[in-house]
C-alpha cells in the first residue's frame, strides 16, 4: 500500500461515486473500480456499501477513512518540514476566505507573496465562514481567515487583528440621529432596543457575525421581530444604503465599500462589540515557512 491508495479511497468516500471520484483523481473508472476491488479482496472485508448508486461507507471503512486522512496529514507535514530544512522556495501553499474577506483581501496581499516567493503555488478556497473549520479538520486548506468564535478544539489560530462590529442604517433613516456620544466610544453608541419594529438584515446562523450579533442581543435582551437574512453581507450592506432595513458588518468590511457616504455606523453593545480576526490552522499541524510568512503580509494589511 503506498500513499495513493489512501487518495483513492478517500476520494471514493468524498463523493460517493466511482465515477465522480475517478474523475477527480484523473484515472478511469474501470481503474478505481479494479483497485477497490483488489484492495477489499486483501483486506477480507468490504469498505464501502453500495445503496443504489452510492457508494457508502461500512464501520472498516470509516476505520480506514480516518486513519488514511491521519497518514496523510503526517506526510504533508513531514514534507513541510523537510521543504524548510531544506530552505526551498518551491512548494504548495493552500489557503482559505470567506467569499466577502477574500473579495479585497487576496488582490492586496497574494501579488506580494508573489513577489516574495514566485515558486511557491497558491491554491485559494472561498466558502462561507461557517465550512471553513471543516476544511481545515479535513486537509482541504492549509490556512483559514476568519472571525472568531473558534468551534473545534482541534483548531488553533493566531490573532491577526481587533474589529468593531458595527451597526449600520441609512443616513435617511428615521433613527439616524439616535446615537448617543460616549467616550469610549470611536463612533455614536446606539441602544438595540429602539430597532424593536425595524427590519434587521442578518446573515445566516451560523455565520461569524450572526453569532457575534446573536450574543449581544441575548446580553441586552432584545428580540427582533422584522428579519431579512441573507449570506451575503455585502449585499445587506447595499440593502441598507437604499433605506430596505439596518444590519451589523464589521468596520474592516465597511473600509472596502464604495458607498459610505450613504450609511451611518453606530457602536453597540456594552458599550461597544469586538471581534478578532484569525488565522486558524489545525492544531498540532506544521506551519511552513511560507505559511507564516502570508499570514504576516496579511497582518500588514489589515
Amino acid at each position: 500500500m503506498d500513499f495513493k491508495d489512501l487518495n483513492y479511497i478517500l476520494a471514493v468516500s468524498k463523493y460517493q461515486n466511482i465515477t465522480k471520484a475517478a474523475n477527480s483523481l484523473y484515472i478511469s473508472q474501470p481503474t478505481l473500480t479494479k483497485f477497490l476491488q483488489n484492495l477489499e479482496s486483501d483486506l477480507g472485508q468490504k469498505l464501502f456499501k453500495k445503496i443504489g448508486n452510492r457508494f457508502m461507507l461500512t464501520y472498516a471503512g470509516e476505520r480506514y477513512v480516518k486513519k488514511a486522512g491521519e497518514i496523510l496529514q503526517l506526510k504533508k507535514e513531514l514534507d513541510n518540514e523537510l521543504s524548510d530544512i531544506i530552505k526551498s522556495n518551491i512548494g504548495v501553499l493552500n489557503i482559505a476566505f470567506p467569499v466577502m474577506r477574500g473579495t479585497y483581501m487576496l488582490p492586496c496581499t497574494l501579488p506580494i507573496f508573489r513577489s516574495l516567493y514566485p515558486n511557491v503555488i497558491i491554491n485559494i478556497k472561498e466558502s462561507a465562514s461557517a465550512t471553513l473549520e471543516s476544511m481545515i479538520l479535513s486537509g482541504e486548506t492549509d490556512l483559514a481567515f476568519f472571525n472568531k468564535p473558534v468551534k473545534s478544539p482541534e483548531v488553533d489560530y493566531e490573532v491577526i487583528s481587533h474589529e468593531e462590529m458595527l451597526l449600520i442604517m441609512s443616513v435617511d433613516h428615521p433613527l439616524a440621529d439616535r446615537g448617543v456620544t460616549k467616550n469610549t466610544c470611536t463612533r455614536p453608541w446606539f441602544d438595540l432596543t429602539l430597532l424593536q419594529e425595524e427590519r434587521l438584515i442578518l446573515q445566516e446562523t451560523n455565520q461569524r457575525s450572526r453569532l457575534t450579533v446573536d450574543r449581544i442581543f441575548q446580553q441586552v435582551g432584545f428580540q427582533p421581530q422584522r428579519i431579512l437574512i441573507t449570506s451575503n453581507i455585502r449585499a445587506g450592506a447595499e440593502l441598507v444604503s437604499k433605506n430596505y432595513g439596518v444590519a451589523f458588518v464589521t468596520d474592516t468590511h465597511l473600509k472596502h465599500m464604495n458607498f459610505l457616504d450613504k450609511l451611518m455606523c453606530f457602536s453597540f453593545g456594552t458599550p461597544s462589540t469586538m471581534v478578532d480576526f484569525v488565522a486558524a490552522y489545525r492544531k498540532g499541524s506544521y506551519l511552513n515557512h511560507h505559511a507564516n510568512e502570508y499570514i504576516k503580509i496579511v497582518k500588514d494589511f489589515t
